[in-house]
């Protein structure tokens, strides 16, 4: 029989389990309002729009799963995509995943060199509009189980016009706003200055010395000692993302656009795949425990140019 995983002192067993319980509902809930509301976004559409002649665009959930670097099962998730007039793609996905991590990959996870079982359960969004002033966007959080367990997640927001990528405009005073809100709302747990700062370091493209947008939050290894507090907090990230985007969306998404300014949002996506491919830690993460291809290269935009 395999032995139980040996958490810290401070995590009973059973209370651990309950969380991964609530950790994975909230990720799954959330999931579903969120394509709810994009799915409206689509039907809201005003006919004299650009594209407004397409049908409005619906997600398609697709359940995968994989195996860990043993061969034994390990969970899986469901992919949400869409291919709209407003959104030309979105994916929200959800997975619930567990097995071992393979020995080169532990050191690099707290407490999985103690023990290399882990469980790991979170949402993740990307969402690539049509319209070249309407913002891409990627927001996840997550719950990680090692020995230790802790959150992490953020969202940032990525204009594609160099117009619009300035600290200065509506959409980008909007979205930090709400991302303060969420932090202000927790401020034993969530220090804002700290996560901006560290999403403005994490978000940037050290071979073009760039920044890929106008900045979020992001945090990691959050296990502050009051889970409740954690999980408060890990929530209203994803319900102050809910509430702000599709906003943003409405705010632009009527406004004509021409053919530079396609061709200004095609080349910036090429920034987004840069960094998808060569520093995304979520990237390299889920490649490295079998996690599913489709789902995880879903980050990348379906049309992009480099001039």
């Amino acid at each position: 029989m395999t032995p139980p995983l040996r958490y810290s002192p401070a995590m009973d067993a059973s209370v651990i389990e309950t969380r991964k319980t609530s950790a994975r509902a909230w990720f799954e809930r959330l999931r579903d309002d969120i394509c709810a509301v994009l799915e409206a976004v689509e039907d809201a559409f005003p006919a004299a729009a650009p594209l407004a002649d397409r049908a409005p665009g619906q997600f398609v959930r697709t359940p995968w799963q994989r195996k860990d670097h043993t061969g034994a099962p390990g969970g899986g998730g469901t992919m949400a995509m869409l291919h709209g007039r407003v959104f030309e793609k979105v994916g929200v996905h959800v997975s619930t995943v567990h097995g071992e991590f393979a020995p080169e990959f532990r050191k690099d996870i707290p407490g999985a060199d103690a023990d290399p079982r882990f469980w790991a359960s979170g949402i993740s969004l990307i969402a690539h509009p049509q319209n070249p002033h309407v913002p891409a966007v990627h927001m996840n959080t997550r719950f990680v189980v090692t020995t230790k367990a802790w959150f992490g997640g953020g969202a940032d927001l990525t204009p594609v016009l160099e117009n619009r990528r300035s600290q200065d405009d509506p959409d980008t005073k909007a979205f930090h706003a709400a991302m303060r809100g969420a932090c202000d709302a927790h401020p034993k747990v969530a220090p804002y200055d700290k996560y901006k700062k560290w999403c403005d370091e994490y978000f940037f493209l050290k071979h073009r010395n760039e920044m890929r947008g106008i900045g979020g939050i992001f945090y990691d290894y959050l296990d502050s000692g009051d889970w409740d507090a954690d999980f408060a907090f890990t929530q209203d990230v994803g319900r102050a993302f809910l509430k702000v985007y599709p906003e943003l969306v409405r705010e632009n998404f009527a406004k004509p656009w021409s053919e530079a300014e396609r061709e200004e949002q095609l080349i910036r996506r090429g920034r987004y795949v840069e960094f998808n491919l060569l520093y995304d830690r979520g990237t390299i993460f889920g490649l490295r425990t079998g996690g599913n291809v489709e789902s995880i290269l879903s980050s990348l935009p379906p049309v992009v140019k480099w001039p």
